[in-house]
């Protein structure tokens, strides 16, 4: 049975994550952890300590009007990516109490990629 790492619930929503096949389920915020719970099989979860997190990123569409998906950066796990549909913002809200301001990013657009990549392809 799958216990949380949390002792008190801050924010709830359903969401989608992105590791290997598309899983559905709830992301839960609480004060020790985040955490994500499958919602077809419960031994299915994601549970990262806050801790364990060095940044969120976040894919920003139409000036920061939609949140498409968003990526949890750990210190040791690798990189989580999720999405959240329109509970995006009030979640990583909810996240930016535990995680430092400057932690919260945005991600690159596409054209921040192609130049990056272009500049290190042929130099500067």
């Amino acid at each position: 049975m799958a216990e949380s790492m949390n002792k008190q619930v801050e924010y709830v929503c359903s969401a989608t994550s992105f590791q290997g096949l598309h899983q559905y389920g709830k992301i839960m915020t609480g004060d020790k952890a985040f955490e994500f719970y499958d919602d077809r099989n419960v031994e299915n979860y994601i549970q990262i300590p806050w801790e364990e997190i060095t940044y969120i990123v976040a894919d920003v569409a139409f000036g920061g009007k939609w949140l498409p998906r968003f990526e949890v950066q750990t210190k040791s796990a690798g990189n989580f990516r999720f999405s959240a549909g329109k509970d995006t913002k009030p979640l990583l809200r909810a996240c930016r109490e535990h995680v430092p301001a400057d932690h919260l990013v945005r991600a690159l657009t596409m054209t921040q990629k192609l130049s990056r990549g272009i500049k290190s392809r042929f130099g500067k």
